[in-house]
């Protein structure tokens, strides 16, 4: 258990990473989203290659930033029932779900998605759009964020059979981390306190 614990932990890890590095690309999007309709509006300037940026930074945050938030449990989840059962049982349906519902349908689309990215990576496709972004980067994202929910899945499957098997804490309880809105909050409240014990002294 050990040994699969510590796979857990690294697959953790690499959604904690690759979630924290995708969470920078909503910042690039309305930057770019911002200077695309600046230069639409008010220069009569457009470009189909950087709106067709805008559609592919959307998906890589959509898709890269999955198996972050299911690690984050902040997937959309309905517990009006499994919320009035004792945590054993709340982690055996979760058990349930990852094997029958979670695993089997990433999987399918993962499967699905390689010959549609090969083919368009082969072929080296251009968007149908006059002066449109090659495809095959985009069309990439799709195995590679559904690879990073199945990974997510597999390591809370590992900590969810760790728990049942008293080795591991409750895998349904994730560490609540502060939002950038909270910590800079924070950071402004210190300042205030150390300037006004300044003015004090």
């Amino acid at each position: 258990m050990k040994f699969l614990l510590a796979i857990s932990r690294f697959i953790d890890a690499l959604n904690e990473r690759v979630g924290r590095t995708v969470l920078w690309l909503t910042l690039v999007v309305v930057i770019v989203s911002a200077a695309n309709a600046i230069s639409r509006k008010a220069f009569h300037m457009s470009s189909n290659a950087w709106l067709e940026l805008q559609w592919y930074l959307f998906g890589a945050i959509f898709l890269l930033a999955a198996g972050y938030t299911y690690l984050r449990n902040e997937h959309v989840r309905v517990d009006v029932l499994a919320a009035r059962f004792p945590v054993k049982v709340q982690v055996s349906i979760e058990i349930f779900g990852i094997l029958f519902f979670l695993l089997p349908a990433a999987a399918l689309v993962f499967w699905l998605s390689l010959p549609y990215f090969y083919e368009s990576w082969r072929l080296q496709e251009l968007s149908s759009n006059t002066g449109g972004l090659i495809r095959w980067p985009a069309k990439l994202l799709i195995p590679v964020g559904f690879g990073l929910l199945i990974l997510s899945g597999i390591s809370r499957l590992i900590r969810c059979i760790a728990f049942l098997a008293g080795k591991g804490p409750n895998p349904l309880k994730v560490a609540q981390i502060k939002t950038a809105e909270e910590e800079l909050a924070e950071e402004i409240l210190r300042q205030q306190e150390a300037r006004a014990q300044r003015a004090d002294a």
